[in-house]
Formats: structure tokens, C-alpha cells, sequence
């Protein structure tokens, strides 16, 4: 059987054919494995694709779209005065591939596959399958997820069998968005136990980062015309605009091999020359949300990194040596991926078996992975039955009592003499003390004077008329009124040790601040932990409130976390919870605020260092939070 395979992808698309009896093997098109998604309409409403529609684009980009399929859920595209609809535009992709293939083959496939992201649901299939038919490719094409079939992908090339059990997650990172899946072997095949995704994040979005980046290096020599470049008002501009983001494409693939490249400006402009460490640090924050949610859904399917058979990289942004290293930090394992992840998909495609029984879909059969994959011959059905479906998560499973082992700062060396450490020392917890004081006024001061009350507070009447106030400290409640538990006796209630996660059990911490209570401060509770010294002058330490949003914490300490252009911000998941953080350096020291907006709990983790000639970088305290004070550590 001839078997015709395509990953649509949002900014190329990759084909593989298996015929003549032979393994699979990618399509050229256009000189290339990997051929342009983007279309161009002609004049007379004809679409064109591919590189000729990357050329044709230099001509008029308003009949141009280099991305159809991330505007699947539009219906139509305005491309110049023509009205295009979305099925239509995709299938002038399919229907380019499919010639190529007709081609090679002397006659059409026998079959057509065609990979779709896990979290699509009917509609979206419903497009997809409308523009294959379009296209040419049948009455019955078959669609896939994409993380069942890069499994399937590194399956068959995994050196070891995979056997019933057996778990797999799948890191794809995309042109237009971000998605991840954990999938596990089964008696009958490939299951689905979690996915999860991110849309704002692919490779468009790290060109639009670098793009912005090189303005704010550039734009002052002529704001006008930088104007222009970002929305084009002429035909000229258009053209610029173009040439400039396929530029800034071509420099972030460039860093991806090289420390350094140069960016060819328009005029009046100069050409800018950028790092691959510029990069990562505008990517960055983005990155660690894409590693933290991939965590959080190993913790979904109820798994840990460790069990898992791999962590398998897809996708061309994969080749950032940054994104394999914050993986790595952030699960502890390694990930792995190949020299080609972009055909990962594809390949993976003709090493599902598909077989789609009369009562309703099935789980996918998977082969062993040290036999060749043969074609399953289609089961006659339904077209509109021919999905094979990502299937939907299954209960999990309780995890095991697992958490990365917290990594705190090594303590410093016992000095040889007392005397000569001894103020050192003191002179930095002392400033510590005093910048956590300061900050928590500040916080308490934005919120205007509410206070929010202690759960066990209440009114009663006294016999005499006169009212009187009992007040319990032992139990505490968030503003949502839900009960956080007792205090424990570190001050902890059941809500705020979620968010301190293992961190007290390592660390000393106690009620309060320097010898501020809760009552003083005007929060329900609050703890402070203090992290072994760094050195002569140099100590870090975490501080929890409760009934406290994160939203609070993040407006009051907007000054003090410098820049906004330094600040680094993100997401984080833990103990069942997940939330906002931001981190920067100020004039006090260097922060990281961190917590949730529902129940009302945050953290803040202050760094001080009294030596001028060490200068604190966000970046850094990212990575100190993420490793030793980010909640499920």
C-alpha cells in the first residue's frame, strides 16, 4: 500500500511517502523537505504556494499569508481584494503536496494521513478534513494527532522495546503555537494520558520578541519610518516589512549554530549585530512556561520525569541549545531529539497503524519497535468516522511521593576567626531584616488600610449590652473565605505550606518577620525563612503571606524590581497550584514575587548582597527561584 503522510505545519509543511513496498521517506518539494505553507492569490482569485508564494509576496504582500493555518477558526481571508475561504487556502497547500506525490507514484496514494495538534476538536478537524477532499486526497482522510505520531516516530527508532506501561512525553514547539502530551503504551496501543498547550508561543512569536528587540537598539535614528516597517502604509513599506522579518527568521536560526550574526537593516538604518545570549534572555521567560506546563502535565498523567521511557523534542524552535538545558533544569532528565525534528511528525505518521472497528474508534495498535511497522489495510467506514482520535485523560494515577530534591546554596566556609566574620555577617541579615520590613509596609500601604481579618475573629453581645471581641489566632482563612487549617509550628497553615512547598522542612523559618507578628503587619499570616549565607555579605531569604494576591505584591514592588525592561516574568505550577512570578533587581536587592490570585497567597524572595562589586542579575534569580523555592521543589 502507498501511504502518503503530512504534517501541516503553521509556517511549512513536511510530506513523507511509503510506496513500492519500501520504508518512508520524505517528499521534496520546491528543493526542500520542509515546503512553505504560505499563499498568494492571483489577480484572478488562483492560489499559489509554497516558495512561489514567498517570491510573489515581494510583488503585492497584501495578497500574501505566510500562515493559513493559524487562521483556521477565521472562515475567510481577505488576500488583497479576493475573499478566500480558510478550507480553500489549505487546500492549496494539501493539493501541492499531493501532485509532488502523484508524481513520484505515477498515480494517486492509496492512503492519505494528515497530522492534526492533539487539542483540535471537531471543528477544526472538520476544516482540516474539508480542505484534504478539496485537495483531492478522498472521501476518507485520515487524521492524527501529532503527538500520537512523533511517539510513534521514536518509538520506531528507539534502540529498546516499548512495552504495555511504558510513557513517553512530547515536547512540540511550533511555528504558531506550543504543545505537549504525555502517551502511554498499552496492551492495544498508544493512549493519551494528558496534553496540554500554550497558543501565544512558537517561532513567530521568538521573530516578533527579536524584532521588538532590535527597535528599541535602532528605531531612535528615525521613529518615523521605524513606524513604517512595523505598519506599512505603502507598497514600498510592505515590501520592507518583508524583507526584514524573513532577515530576523534567518538570524534566529543562525544563533542556533553560531554565538553571533548580523542583521541587514533598510535604510537609514544600520545593520545590528545580535548574540545568541541576547536571544535567550528575550526568550527566556517564555521558555520556562512551556518547560514548567510540560511538568505540570507529566504530574497531570501521574508520572514523574524519571519513569518516563523519554522526553522527545519536535519541531524546528527545538534547536535552540537553550530550551534543552532549561528542559533538563527543570525535570531532571535530559531531553532528546534528532538532527531533523521538523519531519518528526511526518515520519511518525506511517508508524501508526490505524485500525477503526465498526463500534467506534479504538486505541492505536503500536508494533514493536524492533519490527519493521507494516501498513494496516483500511477498514472500510465512515468518512466522517476516519479520526484517530487523541483520547481524552484518562483518570490519573496517584503520583508517587516524589519531589526534586531542593538544591539550597552550599553554607560558607566555618571562618577561621569569629571576630572578623562576625560583622560582616550581621551587617547583611541586619540590611535583609530591614529591606523585608520596608517592603511589607509598602505592600500593606497599597492596600489602603485593609486588613483582612482572622477566620476564628467574631463578634458577641455581652449581657450588659456592651460588644466584645474574642479572637482566635489559631486558625486563619484566605479572603475567599475558604478554611486554611490551624497554624503549625512554624506558622504555617495548610494554604500557605502548599505554597512553601518542601522548602520548611529544610530550612528554618518562623511566624512573622524579624520579630514582626502577623497582627503587626496586618496580615493573616505571614513566615519568613532564611536560606544559608552566600558569603561574608551576601544572604537571601523567602518570605509567605496569606491573604495577600499576587496582583498586590506585584504593583506594590514595581519599583523596586528596576526596569521594566529587566524585569523577567513568567508562570509556574506546584503542589497544585499555579501562578504569576516576576523577578528584578532594585535599589534594595534583587526580588522574586511569586503567587496566586485564588486563594490569595504570595511569596517574596529577597536577595541582598553589601559587596558593590557583585552585581545581581534577574536571570539568576530565576534560576534560584525555579530550583530551590518554586513550589513542588
Amino acid at each position: 500500500m502507498n501511504i502518503l503522510g503530512i504534517d501541516f505545519g503553521t509556517s511549512s509543511t513536511v510530506a513523507v511517502l511509503s510506496a513500492f513496498g519500501r520504508g518512508p521517506r520524505a517528499i521534496e518539494v520546491d528543493g526542500s523537505v520542509t515546503m512553505s505553507s504560505a499563499v498568494f492569490a492571483n489577480d484572478d482569485g488562483t492560489l499559489v504556494v509554497g516558495q512561489d508564494a514567498e517570491r510573489r509576496a515581494r510583488l503585492d504582500p497584501a495578497r500574501f499569508e505566510p500562515n493559513p493555518k493559524r487562521r483556521i477558526d477565521e472562515g475567510t481571508l481577505l488576500l488583497g481584494d479576493a475573499v478566500i475561504e480558510v478550507a480553500d487556502a489549505l487546500a492549496a497547500v494539501l493539493r501541492r503536496i499531493g501532485e509532488e506525490a502523484e508524481r513520484q507514484l505515477s498515480g494517486r496514494p492509496d492512503q492519505v494521513r494528515i497530522s492534526h495538534p492533539a487539542r483540535w476538536g471537531s471543528t477544526r478537524q472538520g476544516v482540516l478534513r474539508q480542505a484534504a477532499i478539496k485537495a483531492g486526497f478522498g472521501p476518507s482522510p485520515i487524521l492524527i494527532p501529532e503527538p500520537v505520531a512523533a511517539a510513534a516516530h521514536y518509538a520506531s527508532i528507539s534502540s529498546q522495546a516499548l512495552a504495555p506501561g511504558n510513557a513517553l512525553a512530547v515536547y512540540d514547539l511550533g511555528a504558531g503555537t506550543f504543545d505537549c502530551a504525555v502517551v502511554e503504551v498499552t496492551q492495544r496501543g498508544f493512549t493519551v494520558l494528558a496534553d496540554n498547550g500554550l497558543p501565544d508561543l512558537g517561532s513567530l512569536d521568538i521573530d516578533q520578541a527579536l524584532l521588538v528587540h532590535i527597535g528599541r537598539q535602532i528605531s531612535h535614528a528615525d521613529p518615523r519610518q521605524w513606524q513604517r516597517l512595523l505598519r506599512p502604509e505603502t507598497l514600498a513599506d510592505r515590501r520592507m516589512r518583508r524583507g526584514l522579518l524573513q532577515d530576523v527568521r534567518d538570524a534566529k536560526e543562525t544563533l542556533s549554530r553560531h554565538q553571533h550574526t548580523e542583521i541587514p537593516m533598510p535604510e537609514p538604518f544600520d545593520d545590528v549585530l545580535v548574540t545568541r545570549l541576547e536571544l535567550e534572555a528575550l526568550v527566556r521567560p517564555n521558555l520556562l512556561r512551556s518547560a514548567e506546563l510540560l511538568a505540570a502535565t507529566i504530574r497531570d498523567a501521574g508520572l514523574v520525569p524519571q519513569r518516563l521511557t523519554g522526553i522527545y523534542l519536535v519541531g524546528g524552535p527545538s534547536r535552540m541549545p537553550l530550551l534543552a538545558s532549561l528542559l533538563s533544569d527543570q525535570l531532571g532528565v535530559l531531553p532528546t531529539t534528532q538532527d531533523q525534528p521538523e519531519t518528526a511528525v511526518a515520519f511518525g505518521l506511517h508508524h501508526v497503524p490505524v485500525e477503526l472497528p465498526r463500534s467506534g474508534p479504538e486505541p492505536l495498535v503500536l508494533p514493536p519497535a524492533a519490527q519493521a511497522f507494516p501498513a494496516v489495510p483500511p477498514v472500510p467506514v465512515d468518512p466522517s468516522a476516519r479520526t484517530v482520535p487523541a483520547m481524552p485523560p484518562v483518570t490519573p494515577r496517584v503520583p508517587p511521593s516524589w519531589q526534586p530534591a531542593l538544591q539550597p546554596v552550599p553554607p560558607a566556609p566555618v571562618p577561621k576567626s569569629g571576630k572578623s566574620m562576625k560583622k560582616p555577617l550581621l551587617a547583611g541579615a541586619a540590611v535583609l531584616v530591614l529591606v523585608v520590613g520596608l517592603v511589607t509596609t509598602l505592600i500593606l500601604a497599597n492596600r489602603g488600610g485593609d486588613t483582612p481579618a482572622a477566620a476564628g475573629v467574631r463578634d458577641t453581645a455581652a449581657p450588659n449590652g456592651d460588644a466584645k471581641a474574642t479572637a482566635s489566632t489559631d486558625v486563619a482563612r484566605t479572603d475567599g473565605g475558604g478554611s486554611c487549617g490551624p497554624k503549625d509550628k512554624q506558622g504555617f497553615t495548610t494554604c500557605l505550606r502548599r505554597l512553601a512547598g518542601a522548602l520548611p522542612q529544610r530550612l528554618p523559618c518562623t511566624a512573622g518577620l524579624g520579630g514582626l507578628g502577623a497582627d503587626d503587619l496586618g496580615a493573616a499570616v505571614v513566615v519568613s525563612c532564611v536560606l544559608p549565607a552566600e558569603g561574608q555579605v551576601a544572604t537571601k531569604k523567602v518570605a509567605y503571606y496569606q491573604d495577600i494576591p499576587y496582583s498586590t505584591m506585584r504593583s506594590a514592588l514595581s519599583s523596586e524590581l528596576g526596569s521594566p525592561g529587566q524585569v523577567l516574568e513568567g508562570t509556574w505550577s506546584g503542589n497544585g497550584l499555579s501562578g504569576k512570578y516576576a523577578a528584578g533587581v532594585g535599589s534594595l536587592g534583587g526580588f522574586v514575587v511569586f503567587g496566586t490570585e485564588d486563594p490569595k497567597l504570595c511569596g517574596m524572595l529577597i536577595s541582598v548582597n553589601l559587596d558593590s562589586g557583585v552585581r545581581q542579575k534577574s536571570a539568576e534569580l530565576v534560576d534560584f527561584f525555579r530550583k530551590n523555592v518554586k513550589p513542588g521543589n
